[in-house]
């Protein structure tokens, strides 16, 4: 579709800066924000679309700066989950796990290991192996923008699979000729998941090096550091030296203190983000609720060497025992060195029809209606769902989520799995839980300044000269919300529900929300590094 004039008459503007909201007549023509007038005195040409906006906010497009849509957005373009809550562009190729760069061997591993994640969609077509050649899919059609982070676990799988050890020179070199190739190719970093197989095994000089291929390439790290519970503040801190030392700048994924044992201590994390000299950025969710894969409790040793491995070790009892031990006495790294709660851990997504009994219960009350022990549960399903199911980790703090969510280096990321039978709502709940909880509802942030953190603030860390504003010139990345009503309807039992107060969404200035239904056009593209 080509994109259409478009005149929003008497709307309050909330440009992404954080200055006060004004009234004005906004034009689009062309895809781009043609002309703003504070006098309100526009005039429409025949043809063009008019919107009376009066009572109504129009801010830039929401930037998703942490988005798990890698294959969602292929399989399902339309994507409703993010345009119904006025989100144009998000951000692919988290937590050091995606689908580019790969080779044949590394996506069978990896369709199977991300399951939990994003699923596998039968006959789906995986016609692409380089991060240019996945770009080039999105630039066929999708309803919002994308750009790519490399995955730095991916990448370490194509060059030394699952091994549990440090790598050598010429692993390490290896690794950064493919990170700079994505760079070239048009990713805007490098992500990492630093407990994740295999991304967990990575030691500081494997990390370092790879830092500065991607500062010399102009791109931000954004990594999921090695511990959000007993050892957080260490796992931050050791990010921000690594920032500092490489120059290169760093952009902390859903930067949550979680865990009872970081109750209360999100101002220790933000002051030592405001003592560090390096450029530093994150986002969070508006949730208390972690999601991921429910195999990612496991220790680091026990996922060494893929699932086959993993699924080895778990059918073996003397090993078996290892693992319950690690998960439940000492805590696991790959539960955050937390002895593991299972009245906190909810298993929201299967593949088996058999198991659809677990959906929307903890693993311990399923244990206890089998008669079982909960790690006996667990194990079990693990091993019989080969590894692919889906769990929430309710081990959030409430004024930890809000401390953070004010701080000045805060972008709002959704961190949302759109697959599973019961998502976490943030996948399409986010941006209107944003502005109309803690903005409307709470006062935790400003309007203006809530706005600035969801599309300004992540555009300068994305290095976009011509989105995250409202200024002419500008790409029509745009949404046209009720501040009175903007709602999120998603919930933990009813996941996939559109946000309510959002009539209007462009993007490239084509509408994909349009007197708040989906209008089924295509508009998106990659968003690809500049200078690519």
């Amino acid at each position: 579709m080509t994109a259409p004039d478009i005149l929003f008459r008497g709307a309050t503007v909330v440009d992404g800066t954080g200055s006060p909201g004004y009234r004005a007549d906004v034009r689009v023509a062309a895809g781009r924000i043609a002309e703003i007038d504070l006098a309100g005195g526009l005039s429409a040409a025949p043809g063009t679309r008019v919107t009376e906006a009066d009572g109504l906010v129009l801010a830039p497009g929401f930037i998703d700066m942490h988005s798990h849509s890698d294959l969602r957005l292929l399989a399902e373009p339309e994507h409703l989950a993010k345009i119904s809550q006025g989100v144009t562009l998000e951000v692919l190729g988290q937590d050091g796990l995606s689908y580019a760069p790969v080779n044949d061997e590394t996506l069978a591993v990896l369709r199977a290991q991300l399951a939990g994640w994003n699923g596998d969609p039968p006959g789906f077509d995986w016609n692409w192996r380089d991060v240019g050649c996945y770009l080039g899919r999105l630039d066929k059609g999708v309803a919002v923008n994308a750009a790519y982070l490399v995955p730095h676990g991916t990448v370490r799988m194509m060059v030394m699979g699952w091994a549990d050890r440090p790598a050598t020179t010429a692993e390490i070199a290896r690794m950064c000729e493919i990170t700079a190739t994505g760079l070239r190719e048009g990713a805007v970093g490098l992500s990492a998941g630093l407990t994740y197989a295999p991304g967990m095994y990575a030691e500081e000089a494997e990390l370092s090096a790879l830092l500065e291929v991607v500062a010399a390439h102009g791109g931000y790290f954004s990594p999921h550091h090695r511990s959000y519970g007993a050892g957080a503040l260490e796992a931050y801190r050791e990010m921000v030296e690594l920032s500092a030392r490489t120059g290169c700048p760093l952009h902390l994924a859903h930067a949550t203190m979680n865990f009872p044992v970081n109750a209360g201590r999100a101002g220790e994390l933000l002051a030592l983000l405001d003592e560090t000299g390096a450029d530093v950025t994150l986002d969070t969710y508006p949730y208390l609720a972690g999601a991921t894969y429910l195999s990612a409790l496991l220790p680091s040793w026990a996922a060494a060497g893929g699932a086959a491995e993993t699924l080895a070790r778990l059918s073996d009892a003397d090993t078996r025992e290892l693992v319950r031990a690690e998960l439940e006495e000492t805590g696991s790294d790959g539960c955050h060195g937390v002895p593991v709660d299972w009245t906190a851990i909810e298993i929201n997504g299967v593949r088996l029809a058999e198991h659809r009994h677990l959906v929307g219960r903890t693993v311990a009350e399923s244990a206890a209606a089998a008669g079982v022990p909960p790690f006996e549960l667990f194990a079990d399903t693990l091993v019989r769902e080969r590894l692919g199911t889906s769990c929430l980790m309710h081990v959030g703090h409430e004024e930890n989520v809000r401390a953070i969510m004010r701080h000045p280096a805060h972008t709002g990321g959704s961190d949302g799995l759109l697959v599973g039978d019961r998502p976490h709502p943030r996948a399409w709940g986010t941006f209107p839980r944003y502005l109309g909880h803690y903005v409307r509802e709470l006062g935790v942030l400003g309007l203006e300044e809530c706005v600035a953190h969801l599309t300004g603030r992540p555009a300068r860390r994305l290095r976009l000269t011509d989105r995250g504003l409202v200024r002419v010139g500008h790409a029509a990345d745009l949404v046209l919300f009720d501040p009175t009503t903007i709602t999120d309807t998603a919930t933990y039992a009813e996941p996939r529900q559109p946000a309510t107060g959002i009539p209007h969404v462009l993007v490239n200035g084509v509408p994909v929300i349009a007197d708040g239904t989906p209008t089924g056009e295509l508009p998106g593209h990659s968003i690809r590094r500049a200078g690519a």
